[in-house]
């Protein structure tokens, strides 16, 4: 009895220590946001003690202002994932109806907006692409893309692009071919980097886009080989690469990739994350090439990133696959009916506002003509690319010798070109998105054709400032 008195005697303090806690307002200055943020959060891909993250007040349309109201034009929609722009009021309302209806479910369960939302990207997924399982993102879809990939061939290998990212999870970063995967080395050793087309500074020497997408095809082929075909359970690609460069494919490589996978019986995954979801005017990326993969992974512009959503489109094959035998993976918000109801709303404002049919006309119309003008203008860009609203200009040094204007991985010290360049564009009201020697233009899908044009007019002064460092 003593033994339990003391116990319960020495348990009370910690639990009234605890109700105790008087915690923080929330902060309504930009001090007080800057202060709290320095002092608790831990930032993504950051140096803890080099970065001063701009505190973000509201947002609207196109655009998002800072405390002190200055506006910015959201040139690459964050992080490519604000598609219908900031606070639009379809998505809000969505999400107030949802909330008051049912704000959680688990995903063992039947629901009604994610039965739906599984429905609506069947419906506009290409060919045999009828299920769809939910994630929380894009890294976890390509990690349960592959997992599905691996179950259904009975192989371990899977093979992907230097120049990609497919997120920051233990498998996803290893398929990652850019520098974010070597501080994660030693990674998954069953994947395989191989060369993807990239005809301005094709490996192969290839003078035309005809004569890359050959070189890739048989390189990628030999490779398959080499490595063994009955050991590559998948090739992972991004439809159109993303943070990496905006590289488009060339005619024929998509094609010519679905058919080395369909020769070798290896799975087929589209990382659609980035380029999905109306960023190339179509509803997937691979709709530009009449391309069926086995399996699609999208997140991002889906639901704008209102809510974190992402998931597997899945073939009717690998579906019943797992007809009478268990799926080995899970998530415990697979589908959360908040992410799910405002992304059945995104799918009817594409429709109901014309998104993917006014995309194809500002890249054709406005972005392509305005880039082109730029590479004749300025002596710092070296090549232009892209379609819909997703869009590289690639910068150099030297445009003969195409040397880049900042070293490959250069770090972002505040002293370099780019780091000039961003400061100018910031200076000019645009908050720009650049990768390495890269300008990439991906505002919100819904942004006007004036303040895209004003955007570009932005850009384009900057690159007649960085003129100076070319040769």
């Amino acid at each position: 009895m003593t033994t339990s008195t003391a116990a319960s005697t020495a348990a009370t303090p910690g639990a009234s220590a605890r109700s105790d806690t008087v915690f923080p307002q929330r902060p309504t200055t930009a001090a007080e946001v800057s202060d709290l943020d320095r002092a608790h959060v831990f930032h993504s891909w950051s140096a803890q003690d080099e970065i001063d993250p701009l505190p973000v007040a509201t947002g609207d349309g196109a655009s998002f202002t800072d405390y002190e109201g200055n506006e910015y034009l959201d040139f690459g929609s964050q992080l490519v994932y604000v598609n219908l722009g900031h606070r639009h009021p379809r998505l809000i309302r969505a999400i107030k109806d949802q909330a008051e209806t049912l704000p959680t479910i688990a995903p063992a369960f039947a629901n009604d907006v994610r039965s739906q939302l599984a429905t609506m990207i069947a419906q506009v997924a290409p060919g045999n692409l009828n299920h769809v399982f939910f994630t929380n993102g894009g890294a976890d879809a390509n990690e349960n893309a592959v997992r599905m990939a691996r179950a259904v061939t009975g192989r371990r290998k899977v093979m992907s692009a230097y120049r990609s990212y497919h997120g920051a999870t233990a498998t996803a970063i290893s398929l990652t071919g850019d520098p974010r995967r070597w501080s994660n080395e030693p990674g998954d050793s069953s994947v395989v980097h191989f060369f993807g087309p990239y005809l301005y500074r094709s490996v192969w020497n290839a003078e035309t886009a005809e004569a890359e997408t050959a070189s890739a095809l048989n390189a990628l082929e030999q490779q398959i080989i080499l490595e063994g075909p009955d050991t590559i359970a998948a090739v992972i690609l991004e439809t159109v690469v993303g943070t990496n460069g905006i590289l488009v494919p060339p005619p024929g490589f998509l094609v010519g990739v679905r058919e080395l996978c369909t020769k070798y019986g290896i799975m087929y995954i589209a990382d659609e994350v980035m380029a999905g979801f109306g960023r190339t005017g179509q509803w997937f990326a691979v709709d530009n090439w009449d391309i069926e993969p086995d399996l699609i992974t999208f997140a991002k512009g889906v639901n704008s990133g209102y809510v974190p959503l992402g998931g597997v489109v899945v073939s009717d094959a690998i579906r019943d696959f797992y007809a009478h035998r268990s799926f080995g993976g899970g998530l415990t918000y697979s589908g959360h009916p908040l992410a799910c109801a405002v992304a059945v709303e995104s799918m009817k404002t594409f429709v109901d506002e014309g998104i993917l049919e006014r995309v194809r006309d500002l890249g054709e119309r406005v972005v392509a003509p305005r880039l082109a003008a730029m590479k004749e203008k300025h002596a710092v860009v070296g090549d232009v690319r892209g379609l819909g609203l997703f869009w590289a200009v690639e910068l150099v040094k030297d445009a003969q010798t195409r040397e880049p204007l900042v070293p490959f991985n250069a770090a972002g010290e505040s002293n370099t070109p780019m780091a000039e360049f961003t400061r100018l564009c910031q200076a000019g009201g645009v908050w720009p998105w650049t990768h390495f020697n890269g300008v990439h233009i991906g505002p919100p899908l819904v942004i006007s054709e004036e303040d895209l044009v004003r955007g570009l007019d932005v850009i384009d002064a900057a690159l007649g400032e960085l003129d100076r460092y070319a040769v």
